[in-house]
């Protein structure tokens, strides 16, 4: 198991299909808080990773999608997510109702998802708590960024600039399963949106921040000082 500095204070373990699920371990005190809870297959990755960053405190999900609460419910410590996510989060469905994979244009990404995300998810998730707009986890402020999914969250650090945002954008090409060239983002899919037009607007407004450093749910993160015209570009698309 490899943990990856992304930034002071912020570690990536990334696992499951091609590396390409991210959770991301933030110190808090004495021990560390964890971002998104990627697969189930990572739920042993992701207890060890806490203990050697000094144990586990809380889980914040990023949303609650198959690919992002698979480790929640193993963790034995409280889940939190924002108020118009909690009602997916608690339903063990591995699909959410609003996702509509006809849209997906190769047929073999179409069939195969179902069993994809079945195979990633932890099933139902007990929330323990909320989190909104405004609200300070370890040093992050916390900003609500609906499209992809109605309560999906990031956190933002405005002293270096590092915003981590599960999946306000895409580094991988979910329509076709690789990985996006370096450097590249997209929006993501319309076949995965709750409200593919607030999904954009939700990119745009990170790009406005002006980031940094930029962890996403999948892949490596974004990096450099010209990140807003990559994000706005990546908004376009779709």
């Amino acid at each position: 198991m490899a943990l990856e500095k992304v930034a002071e204070g912020v570690w990536l373990l990334r696992g499951d299909f091609r590396g390409a699920m991210n959770i991301y371990f933030i110190e808090d005190g004495d021990g560390v808080i964890q971002f998104d809870a990627g697969t189930k297959a990572m739920r042993k990755q992701a207890r060890a990773a806490a203990e050697e960053l000094g144990g586990l405190k809380r889980i914040i999900l990023g949303h609650a999608h198959a690919d992002h609460r698979g480790t929640a419910p193993y963790l034995d410590v409280p889940v939190l997510c924002h108020p118009d996510e909690k009602a997916d989060a608690e339903n063990d469905a591995a699909i959410d109702s609003y996702m509509d994979l006809s849209q997906l244009p190769v047929a073999w990404v179409r069939w195969i998802y179902p069993f994809l995300l079945r195979r990633w998810d932890g099933g139902a998730v007990r929330i323990a708590d909320t989190v909104i707009e405004g609200d300070e986890v370890a040093g992050f402020q916390v900003l609500h960024f609906p499209g992809h999914a109605p309560g999906l969250i990031g956190l933002w650090r405005e002293s270096d600039r590092v915003a981590l945002v599960s999946d306000v954008v895409y580094l991988v090409d979910s329509a076709r399963l690789k990985p996006l060239p370096e450097g590249e983002a997209s929006v993501p899919h319309p076949a995965w949106a709750w409200n593919h037009a607030k999904a954009k607007e939700s990119l745009r407004r990170l790009a406005a921040l002006e980031p940094r450093v930029v962890g996403a749910g999948h892949e490596h993160p974004l990096r450099g000082e010209n990140l807003r015209e990559t994000l706005e570009r990546a908004a376009e698309k779709y």
